[in-house]
């Protein structure tokens, strides 16, 4: 039901979108909406994806991928601190490092890791101290 709403009103509420932040908030309002469409799409390609990129990224320790909270990005930021990315997943870190140099590594660096986390996920301690440096 979600998908068939989203595809007969998305694009009647996505028009609306624009034309409210820009009229509210000028262009910055308009780059502030988009900015979080693409959070949210990067959410859905995490927990979408999720069995693909846990498969062909990283090792079998890694931190996986589907957290609906959380970006690809994210994931893929706390494997690179954890040292747990395969071939492949390196290879993908270093086409977005050349795009955006160390995109991946300050992901996690943005992140609140709480206490609770790291009692839950004893890799996010590990996470915690990079991030704390």
């Amino acid at each position: 039901m979600s998908l068939i709403l989203l595809f007969l009103t998305g694009p009647i509420g996505f028009l609306y979108g624009i034309l409210h932040s820009l009229f509210t908030k000028g262009f910055r309002g308009v780059g502030e909406y988009l900015l979080k469409i693409a959070v949210s799409v990067d959410q859905l390609g995490n927990v979408l994806m999720q069995h693909l990129l846990n498969a062909l990224w990283i090792t079998k320790e890694g931190y996986k991928f589907g957290n609906r909270d959380e970006t690809i990005s994210s994931a893929l930021g706390r494997n690179k601190v954890l040292g747990t990315l395969n071939h492949f997943g390196n290879g993908i870190d270093k086409i977005l490092d050349i795009i955006d140099p160390s995109y991946a590594l300050r992901v996690p660096i943005k992140m609140s890791i709480t206490s609770r986390e790291v009692k839950e996920n004893p890799e996010n301690l590990i996470l915690r101290r990079f991030i704390e440096k």
